[in-house]
């Protein structure tokens, strides 16, 4: 029998199967950013659009400044899985027109996981249609608009209470503990101010009241003078305040200046802290809700302890404030849901682990639960009283005070 010897060059057929293992390599690749952009085996990028300069950005930068303190302390101690967390932030000035622009690159350009800390009202309803075109996670928002809550919304997670329990909260207790039923609103002429306006005329009519006066100004100025006229006139009894902390600070100081001395209330938007600082000892009696503990309540609360020893390190020009930590407290919302998702890290199963947070504890002394069709973390509201320019936390009720 004749055998035959066959002498084969591998060579080729060995550069093929790398050339091939590699393409396959490239496609899986591809694969994994298609269906998850923003992740790494090193990296998670979430995208932030908020007021870091102009007449808004105490809030934009506290709240920021906040989140990134326990974002670093979760990447110093090695990340989610392995992943570090990369926080884009873009200057949006508190301007619609450039959140809108941010958040388009954001999605396209920078192919961000997530969105996250985006700040006030009039900016976020605008993205609305782009994160749900973009089927995006928005988590932690500082608003409390009621368009970013009602009709339910599959991709924004709102963790703080919204403005019409703020202002339904403080009525309430004007109303049936202090006895006033002449309420006029001072607000921003804008989405944000419209919604406060909304929320206040909700919660009078349970009363069966309605405001005196109803006064505005331009989002972005301090042209408070109309509206001061026209509800001094009212003989308005509270005046309830939906703007920012500028204008509300040269509101009440022209007021009393003026001899008119209602009960003025703020939202948690306005800034607390800064009005506070801008109104000193002139702001005495103003009462300002909040949507998380004092950063003062370091003795009681794990979390508060945690943010002002990590901004104390991180940004230790910055002093602790409401604003800054709820932002803190986004960014743990944020580590839970990321881990609860696991290693595999996909934007439905983020959104997933987020809506099984069921009574969650976050070191504020009250638990966080979100679920399939309720995208609100917390609904309690907490009452500040400004004396001396410092808040005060409220926790008495009666005419007496």
């Amino acid at each position: 029998m004749r055998k035959f010897g066959w002498k084969i060059n591998l060579y080729p057929f060995l550069i093929a199967s790398l050339f091939f293992a590699a393409s396959c390599h490239r496609e899986e690749s591809l694969s994994v950013e298609k269906t998850t952009p923003g992740v790494t085996n090193s990296e998670i990028k979430i995208g932030s659009s908020c007021a870091l300069t102009g007449h808004a950005s105490f809030l934009g930068v506290s709240y920021i400044h906040g989140a990134e303190c326990y974002i670093d302390h979760i990447n110093e101690k090695g990340g989610i899985h392995g992943r570090r967390i990369r926080l884009i932030t873009y200057d949006d000035g508190y301007d619609p027109p450039r959140c809108v622009f941010n958040t388009q690159k954001l999605i396209n350009e920078d192919r961000v996981f997530s969105l996250f800390c985006y700040v006030g009202t009039p900016t976020s309803v605008e993205i609305i249609p782009i994160v749900e075109e973009a089927e995006i996670p928005l988590l932690g928002l500082f608003t409390g608009a009621n368009t970013l809550r009602h009709p339910f919304r599959k991709y924004i997670f709102n963790v703080r209470a919204s403005y019409y329990q703020e202002i339904s909260a403080m009525v309430k207790h004007l109303v049936e503990d202090l006895n006033f039923s002449r309420f006029a609103v001072f607000y921003q002429y804008d989405a944000y101010g419209l919604d406060g306006l909304t929320g206040t005329e909700l919660a009078l009519k349970k009363y069966g009241l309605k405001p005196v006066a109803r006064g505005n100004y331009m989002r972005g100025t301090t042209d408070i003078e109309k509206a001061l006229d026209l509800i001094i006139a009212s003989d308005a009894e509270v005046v309830i305040m939906v703007g920012t902390y500028d204008p509300c600070a040269k509101f009440i100081k022209n007021a009393r200046a003026r001899g008119f001395k209602p009960v003025f209330h703020n939202v948690s938007f306005v800034g607390g802290n800064e009005l506070a600082r801008k109104l000193g000892c002139n702001g005495n009696g103003v009462f300002i809700t909040q949507v998380v503990p004092s950063p003062d309540a370091r003795a009681l609360l794990s979390t508060a302890d945690q943010y002002c020893s990590l901004l104390q390190k991180h940004f230790p020009d910055e002093k602790p404030s409401f604003v800054g930590l709820e932002g803190y407290i986004n960014s743990k919302v944020l580590v839970k849901g990321l881990k609860w998702a696991g290693k595999g890290l996909t934007r439905e199963g983020f959104i997933k682990a987020l809506e099984s947070m069921d009574e969650v504890c976050l070191g504020i002394g009250l638990p966080l639960s979100f679920g399939p069709k309720n995208h609100q973390g917390l609904d309690t509201v907490y009452f500040t009283e400004i004396k001396c320019g410092n808040l005060v936390l409220v926790t008495a009720w009666g005419s007496e005070e």
